[in-house]
C-alpha cells in the first residue's frame, strides 16, 4: 500500500472488494482495502469509491488507473499526505503507520 505526495496531488493505491454489506476501509499487510457495496457493473464501484472517499477525505478523488480492475490508483488533487493518512487510519479504526 502506498500514499505518495506528487506535484499533481496525492497518489493512493488501493485494492477493492465489491459486493460488501457496507462501505468500509481496512489495512491488510500494508495494503489499503476498500469494501464497496456496489456490483462491478457499468462503473458502479468506481462511482461509489470516488463519492465516498471524496466525502471522507475532503478532497476530490479521481481514478487514474484500474477502472476495470480491483487494483486502483487514485489521485487526490487537494490535501496533504499526513492529513489523508490520518483520515484513512481514522476511518479504518487503525493506528498503524501507512507507508
Amino acid at each position: 500500500m502506498s500514499i505518495t505526495q506528487t506535484s499533481e496531488g496525492i497518489v493512493l493505491k488501493i485494492f477493492v472488494k465489491p459486493n460488501s454489506s457496507k462501505f468500509k476501509i481496512e489495512f491488510d499487510d500494508k495494503e489499503i482495502i476498500v469494501y464497496s457495496t456496489e456490483e462491478p457493473i457499468k462503473g458502479r464501484v468506481n462511482k461509489e469509491i470516488a463519492k465516498e472517499l471524496t466525502k471522507l477525505l475532503g478532497s476530490k478523488v479521481g481514478i487514474v488507473s484500474g477502472l476495470a480492475s480491483k487494483q486502483k490508483i487514485l489521485l487526490l488533487k487537494d490535501g496533504k499526505k499526513d492529513t489523508i493518512e490520518n483520515a484513512l487510519r481514522s476511518a479504518a479504526g487503525n493506528s498503524e503507520k501507512i507507508s
